[in-house]
């Protein structure tokens, strides 16, 4: 599977600069009307140590596409604002990285005269809220008139399409709402922008600044609805996405940073997620797999091809830890660690994998 994240936020709060950190794509903000797009590797310190030691010719790493979404303001949703056109480039994603300014800077304009975390989140949330209650009551009108025929499973599914817009009428985000399995469910094919989990960037002109008071009110939100905020200083580390590798990590560390901005938002939108990462390794490529959380071996083995789950035997495993310290899977299998699992085995992140399956 591959993993899409939005940036979204205020006018001028620093989404691009954030873009071009993560993807050292070096677009321009100005004038914008569309999207920005860019696939990046996600980075695994797994992969070398596997391509020496198998001498693989072909690397694929797992992968996110970032999209840099133009600023939303409130009223966008409106019947004349172009927020409705801009909030369908959410739809299909996975995640969200909500950016949010946490500095005061006189030259740099920002859409409110003062800076204030909750206010600048809210604003945004207030726009898909909008959005996505028009969604649901599009399809509370088409399940009304399949209910009124007779149709038990729409009455079901309107009960639950009535429970989240009576919730998105008071302003909350679905992803508040506290659902039940039976809500989302009804609603699982309107892809609710406010349901999608969120992760927020805190915005700071310099690394410098350290956590400020803007920042501490920003993980107050964050804490009461469960989600991560990392602190990025964007424009500067944008620049640094432009200089080669070895100059970036000296850059990165003279901000006292261990990890680029891509890595720790990468690593974010995976906890965010419940993502792990397993891996097939051998003289051809080695090879990185994203599953959920708790998929079972079959799920798993999905990912590399359908007919791998639909034909599953079992699952040979090892983890890389194991096969690093002792050498080859041959060591590995003579110190008895190389497993075979059958199909309630959960995959693990780092497990290498070889799959049997009937053709």
């Amino acid at each position: 599977m591959s993993l899409t994240c939005g940036v979204v936020g205020l006018p001028g709060v620093g989404k691009t600069c954030l873009f071009n950190a993560i993807t050292a794509a070096g677009v321009t903000s100005v004038g914008r009307e569309e999207a920005n797009r860019a696939v990046v590797s996600v980075p695994d310190y797994r992969i070398d140590p596997l391509v020496k030691m198998y001498s693989a010719p072909k690397i694929v790493p797992a992968q996110m596409e970032v999209v840099d979404i133009p600023g939303l303001k409130a009223g966008s949703t409106a019947p004349n604002g172009r927020g409705s056109k801009l909030l369908a480039f959410i739809k299909d994603v996975d995640a969200i990285i909500h950016v949010v300014r946490c500095f005061d800077d006189p030259a740099l304009a920002h859409e409110y005269p003062t800076i204030d975390p909750p206010r600048d989140v809210e604003t945004i949330d207030l726009e898909m809220v909008a959005a996505d209650h028009q969604t649901v009551q599009n399809k509370i009108e088409r399940l009304a008139k399949k209910a009124k025929a007779g149709d038990n499973e729409a009455k079901r599914d309107l009960e639950g399409c009535e429970t989240v817009k009576t919730g998105l009428d008071s302003g909350t985000p679905a992803r508040k709402l506290g659902l039940s399995e039976r809500d989302i469910q009804a609603i699982a094919d309107c892809n609710l922008m406010s349901l999608k989990p969120v992760m927020y960037v805190a915005n700071l002109k310099s690394v410098a600044e350290g956590e400020n008071a803007y920042v501490k009110a920003l993980d107050k939100l964050a804490q009461a609805e469960g989600a991560e905020v990392i602190t990025v200083a964007a424009r500067d580390e944008a620049d640094i996405a432009q200089l080669d590798p070895t100059d970036q990590a000296v850059f990165l560390a003279d901000l006292g940073l261990k990890k680029s901005s891509m890595e720790r938002l990468i690593q974010a939108a995976y906890r965010t997620l419940g993502l792990v990462n397993f891996l097939t390794a051998g003289p051809k490529e080695v090879h990185v797999w994203t599953c959920r959380t708790g998929s079972k071996a079959p799920q798993a083995a999905g990912k590399i091809h359908s007919d791998m789950e639909k034909g599953f035997i079992r699952m040979e495993v090892m983890t890389y830890d194991d096969l690093i310290g002792l050498g080859s899977e041959a060591a590995v299998a003579k110190a008895g660690k190389l497993r075979v699992e059958g199909k309630d085995y959960v995959v693990q992140d780092g497990d290498i994998v070889v799959i049997r399956f009937n053709k």
